[in-house]
């Protein structure tokens, strides 16, 4: 799929462009029957106008879009049945050693 400046694609996971919030997660919310305003509500980083442009993209786009967000939808339920889960404390736990990982560097510099 040839994403415009918009959307990025790291590791086989495309996302709006400048935050963390897929392209999945928005037009999952647009599918089921969300307005543009509802996702911007959502998603309070994000611009109204990004999330119409992304609307436009997968209008334009549909048929890739659509298996992009099955494939996406599928190895989500894969994970869950095989007890693959984000545990949100350890998740924190791994952040907040990041985070003083990089302040100890930054001192050190």
């Amino acid at each position: 799929m040839n994403l415009p400046d918009f959307l990025d694609e790291q590791d086989g996971d495309i996302r709006l462009t400048g935050h963390r919030i897929g392209l999945y997660d928005v037009i999952r919310d647009f599918t089921e029957g969300d307005c543009a305003e509802m996702i911007a509500c959502r998603y309070p980083s994000l611009r109204l106008s990004h999330i119409y442009k992304v609307i436009a993209f997968y209008l334009e786009n549909q048929r890739e879009v659509d298996e992009y967000v099955a494939a996406y939808t599928a190895e989500l339920e894969e994970m869950s049945r095989n007890g693959r889960h984000i545990d949100l404390e350890q998740l924190r736990q791994r952040l907040a050693l990041r985070e003083k990982s990089n302040v100890a560097q930054s001192q050190a510099h």
